[in-house]
C-alpha cells in the first residue's frame, strides 16, 4: 500500500492542496484570499512538474494496475501543470479587473488538473473514467464561471449536456468492452484482443473513441467548442486550449496503444476519418469568423485533426510526433491567448478580428511575436510548428496514409488563408480605433517567451524531442 501511495504522491499532493484551499477560503475572507491562491497554486503546479519531470525514471503500477506511472505519463504530466500554471498566472489580472477572480477558481483549476493526472496514467477503464469526470466536473463549473452573461451561462451548459453524451457514450462503450474481454485492466484487454476483436467488441471500442473524439472536440463531436471558447472569459478559454487538449490526447493514445495496441487495423480507419474531418472542417470553418476566440476554436478543431494523424500512424514514431506536436501546440497557445488577454479598449476585453487594424504601427514588438506564433501555428518554415507538423506528416507518410497527408496539406494551404489574414489586418487592415497601451509585463513577458520559443526552439526543440521519443517508446511495446 505505501509503495502504491509513493506512485500517486503528485496526484495526491495537488488534491490535498486543493482541499486545504477549500478549508482555509471557510475561515477567512474568501475573494480576499483569491490573488494570494492563484499564485500558490501556480508554484505547487510549477513544483510539482518539475518534481516529475526529475523523478526516477522507468515504470511503476499502482493498485494492481489501475494506475501506470512511466515515462509516457510523466511527460503529459509535465505539460498539463506547466501550462495550467501558466494560465493561472496569465489570467490573474483579468479576472480581478473584472470582478471573475474568486477562490474557486484556482481550486477548480487544481482539481481539473488532478482528473488529467489520472487520466493520462490510468490502466483500467473504472480509473480512465474517474480521471475524465474528475476533470469535466470542474470545466463545466469554469466554463460558466461568469454568471452575468448569458454566454458564459450557454457556454458552461452546452459543455455539460454535450459533455454528458459523451460520457454515457464512453461508460456504453467500456460496459461492451468488459462484456466481451472480460476485464476492466487495460493489460488484460489487449491479451483478450491478440488474436482480434469480435463484432461487439469493436462496437465497444468505437463508442470509447467516439467518447473521446468529444473531449478533443474531433469533428464531427466538436459542436460545443465555438460556443463555448466564445462564452467562457478568455481565460478560462485559454486554459481550454492547452492542458485539456493535452491530457485527452494522451488519454487517447493509453487507450488505444495499452488496450488494443494488437488489433491497430481495426481502429486506425476510424482515426484516419476523425483526422481528415477535423482538419478540414476546423480550416474551412475558421475563414468567416469575426472574433479571435471562435476562430481559435475552430483553430484547435484543426490542430487535434493533425495530432491524431501521429496517432493514426500506429507506430512509436507516431506517438511520438504526436507528443511533440501538442507539446509545442500548447506553447503557441499560451503566447496566442496572453496576445488576445492584453486586446483591452477602455478596460474592456476586446475580441474582433477588426480591431488589429493598425496594431503593427501602433505596437510593432507585439504585432511581430504575434506575427511569429501565427506563422507558426500556420506550419510556416523556420518556424517551431513547421517541425511539429513535419513530425506527424512523416509518421502518417511511414504508416503508409498517403491520402491523409495529401488531405493534410490542403487543410495546411486552407489555415494558411485566415493565419494570414490576422497579419495582413495587423499590418496593412483599416486603422481601428486605438486599444488601451497600459503595461502589462505578465502577459507581455509571456507574449515574447513564447514567440521566442518558436524561433530559438528550431535547434534542438529544447530536448523536447527526445523526452517524446522515451515517452513514446515506453506506450508502444
Amino acid at each position: 500500500m505505501q509503495a502504491d501511495l509513493a506512485v500517486i504522491l503528485p496526484e495526491i499532493v495537488l488534491a490535498l492542496f486543493a482541499m486545504a484551499a477549500l478549508l482555509g477560503a471557510v475561515y477567512t475572507k474568501k475573494d480576499a484570499l483569491a490573488p494570494v491562491l492563484v499564485w500558490i497554486t501556480a508554484a505547487v503546479m510549477a513544483l510539482l512538474a518539475i518534481y516529475i519531470g526529475v523523478a526516477e525514471s522507468g515504470t511503476h503500477v499502482a493498485f494492481g494496475g489501475l494506475f501506470i506511472d512511466d515515462s509516457f505519463s510523466r511527460f503529459a504530466k509535465v505539460v498539463i501543470l506547466l501550462s495550467a500554471a501558466v494560465v493561472l498566472i496569465m489570467s490573474q489580472d483579468y479576472m480581478t479587473k473584472h470582478g471573475l477572480l474568486r477562490f474557486e477558481y484556482p481550486v477548480l483549476v487544481s482539481l481539473a488538473a488532478v482528473g488529467m493526472m489520472v487520466m493520462v496514467s490510468a490502466g483500467d477503464l473504472m480509473s480512465l473514467y474517474m480521471g475524465l469526470e474528475l476533470q469535466s466536473l470542474s470545466l463545466y463549473v469554469v466554463a460558466s464561471l461568469r454568471r452575468d452573461s448569458i454566454k458564459s451561462t450557454e457556454a458552461g451548459l452546452k459543455y455539460f449536456v454535450l459533455g454528458a453524451l459523451s460520457s454515457g457514450l464512453l461508460l456504453f462503450g467500456a460496459s461492451l468492452v468488459y462484456g466481451y474481454a472480460g476485464t476492466t485492466l487495460f493489460s488484460g484487454i489487449i491479451q483478450t484482443t491478440a488474436e482480434g476483436v469480435s463484432l461487439g467488441m469493436l462496437f465497444g471500442v468505437i463508442l470509447v473513441i467516439t467518447g473521446l473524439a468529444f473531449k478533443i472536440s474531433a469533428v464531427p463531436f466538436h459542436m460545443w467548442t465555438p460556443d463555448v471558447y466564445e462564452g467562457s472569459p478568455t481565460p478560462v478559454t485559454a486554459f481550454f486550449a492547452t492542458a485539456p487538449k493535452m491530457a485527452a490526447m494522451a488519454l487517447f493514445a493509453r487507450v488505444l496503444y495499452d488496450a488494443f495496441g494488437g488489433v491497430v487495423a481495426d481502429w486506425q480507419q476510424v482515426l484516419v476519418l476523425l483526422s481528415a474531418a477535423s482538419m478540414l472542417l476546423g480550416g474551412v470553418a475558421a475563414i468567416g469568423q469575426t472574433n479571435l476566440k471562435r476562430l481559435m476554436a475552430y483553430s484547435s478543431i484543426a490542430h487535434m485533426g493533425y495530432a491524431l494523424m501521429g496517432l493514426a500512424a500506429g507506430t512509436e514514431y507516431g506517438v511520438s510526433a504526436m507528443l511533440i506536436y501538442l507539446a509545442i501546440y500548447v506553447t503557441m497557445n499560451v503566447g496566442t491567448f496572453a496576445f488576445i488577454l492584453s486586446l483591452q479598449r477602455d478596460g474592456q476585453p476586446v475580441t474582433d478580428i477588426a480591431s488589429l487594424g493598425g496594431l503593427g504601427a501602433r505596437e510593432p514588438a507585439k504585432a511581430m511575436a504575434m506575427l511569429i506564433l501565427l506563422f507558426s501555428l500556420a506550419g510556416v518554415p523556420p518556424m517551431l510548428g513547421f517541425f511539429a507538423k513535419f513530425a506527424v506528416f512523416r509518421a502518417a507518410i511511414e504508416a503508409d496514409l498517403y491520402y491523409l497527408v495529401v488531405i493534410a496539406a490542403i487543410a495546411s494551404v486552407i489555415g494558411l488563408f485566415y493565419y494570414l489574414r490576422l497579419v495582413y489586418i495587423m499590418y496593412f487592415g483599416e486603422e481601428a480605433d486605438e486599444l488601451d497601451s497600459q503595461p502589462q509585463p505578465i502577459l507581455w513577458g509571456l507574449l515574447m517567451i513564447s514567440a521566442a520559443a518558436m524561433v530559438l526552439g528550431i535547434f534542438n526543440m529544447f530536448g523536447v524531442d527526445t523526452a517524446a521519443l522515451a515517452a513514446a517508446a515506453t506506450l508502444v511495446q
